[in-house]
């Protein structure tokens, strides 16, 4: 608690210092009702562009903007106070030269008031992580299986299964870990080598679809509570919310065309007349 009665928001400093520790627990949100939810189990909570398939129905996350971040980025801090709130930087927003990095997240970070950003790539995004971290920038960096690579990986395929690759995707790991990368998320990587990465390098690893000896892990909170129609191999499936929404929604429309609903107890009447002594 601060000075002032206030829970202290975690930081990506905080998430650093649990290298090793308690695991780390984070899901996505992008919205401040989830948020609100989700903030009392979270150490953190990303604001994923995986928000333009779950919020907005696009085929992958290439087509997200800057400003539909930054839109649900805003939702999701006012919604929480204790987790740390980190932002995706979306496909064409940072990967041109470091600068142009910059100039997005801290546009990000200035009108969403997230506590960190996320960006995807290995060895040849360290330089953009080094200069974001050497102007106050925490990042998040993730690597595997990076959807806004989809184009050029010929789909969402497990990465390391042809063990001579494991060296590429270890130097990868190395490489942010060096420039100064807070934690990185491993996604759908083999789990004996997921759970290699996570011993080799000095900061956080946050598995999706990785290793249960990641230092965390992260889901979409929409893929575990059954919200989604088609999920991975790696989800669990905590909540059927789908099925109860969908029961609620039925008997909702059959009590209309019943006219059933609403029900006396849901109207307003008119205010009973007091009697006159006269």
């Amino acid at each position: 608690m601060s000075s002032h009665g206030q829970t202290r928001r975690l930081t990506a400093v905080d998430i650093a210092n649990r290298k090793g520790g308690e695991p780390i627990v984070s899901l996505t949100a992008y919205h401040a009702h989830t948020a609100r939810l989700v903030d009392r189990h979270a150490d953190f909570m990303l604001v994923g562009d995986s928000l333009g398939m779950v919020m907005h129905g696009l085929e992958s996350t290439v087509p997200v903007t800057v400003e539909m971040m930054i839109l649900h980025g805003q939702a999701v801090v006012r919604g929480s106070e204790r987790a740390l709130v980190v932002v995706d930087l979306p496909f064409g927003s940072y990967e041109a030269e470091p600068a142009e990095a910059f100039r997005t997240a801290s546009r990000v970070m200035k009108e969403t008031g997230c506590g960190a950003i996320k960006l995807e790539g290995g060895r040849h995004i360290a330089p953009t992580i080094r200069y974001l971290t050497d102007r106050g920038v925490p990042v998040l960096a993730h690597i595997g299986l990076t959807p806004q690579a989809v184009n050029t990986m010929g789909g969402y395929k497990v990465q390391g299964r042809d063990e001579s690759k494991w060296a590429d995707l270890e130097a990868d790991a190395a490489a942010v870990a060096e420039a100064g990368a807070f934690g990185v998320v491993l996604e759908g990587l083999v789990e004996p080598l997921a759970a290699r990465i996570t011993q080799q390098i000095s900061i956080p690893t946050i598995g999706i679809g990785a290793s249960s000896a990641c230092d965390g892990q992260i889901l979409v909170l929409e893929d575990m509570l059954g919200l989604s129609p088609r999920v991975p191999k790696f989800v669990k499936t905590y909540g059927r919310l789908g099925d109860a929404i969908d029961s609620a929604l039925s008997d909702y429309a059959q009590e209309v065309r019943a006219r059933t609903f609403p029900a006396p107890e849901y109207v307003y009447g008119m205010p009973k007349k007091v009697a006159s002594n006269e």
